[in-house]
């Protein structure tokens, strides 16, 4: 590797021990190898590089997450228990990429203090929703039409970090795959608020 691909290696791993806040520039040099000035000449500043790293990150959970679903999905099972079981495995990958999940919470707290990053999200965000939906649904992304992406894409992201929030603030507290669908089917029934069971779909 040269230079460039070894100050992205760094920076991910100084991202995943330390954070974005407390990752320095000597710190990425440090773990790198590379010298102080190639930050500059590769990446422009410390803050592009470290933009740089987080979303090769967040590519590659997407493609590690997108195999280890399949491999769990039961193709033979119900819509509602298919569902339910890519929602377990989901949430699975907080406590497997904790770090990880933990780097995510704080770079989306840096956006506003960090209009570059802000506009890097925004602009990722219709892929996000459209790799979001094609692992809930075990496709791959190029068969995600962009209404999907748009209306079922938006649901399922949504869904996603609601959850993983809870789970940051709890991971005791967070609903399992089958307890979320059937809260979904008693909201979309108007049978939220009744504590009798509901019929089988």
């Amino acid at each position: 590797m040269g230079h460039r691909e070894d100050l992205l290696e760094g920076a991910k791993r100084c991202l995943l021990e330390k954070g974005w806040v407390r990752t320095t520039a000597r710190d990425i040099v440090a773990a790198s190898g590379a010298n102080l000035a190639s930050i500059g000449y590769h990446y422009g500043s410390k803050e592009a590089l470290m933009t740089a790293a987080f979303f090769q990150l967040v590519e590659e959970w997407g493609d590690g997450a997108t195999r280890r679903l399949a491999a769990e999905r039961d193709r033979e099972a119900g819509r509602e228990r298919q569902l339910a079981q890519v929602m377990d495995a989901m949430f699975g990958e907080f406590e497997r990429d904790r770090q990880f999940w933990l780097v995510q919470m704080e770079v989306i707290g840096q956006l506003d203090r960090n209009p570059d990053l802000k506009k890097r999200f925004a602009e990722v965000l219709p892929s996000g929703r459209e790799g979001m939906l094609a692992i809930f649904e075990g496709v791959d992304d190029v068969d995600v039409p962009a209404e999907a992406t748009r209306t079922a894409g938006a649901f399922v992201h949504a869904l996603f970090i609601g959850m993983w929030v809870q789970w940051l603030m709890n991971p005791e507290a967070v609903p399992t795959g089958r307890e979320l669908v059937e809260g979904m089917r008693r909201v979309l029934t108007g049978a939220a608020l009744s504590s009798e069971p509901l019929p089988d779909a």
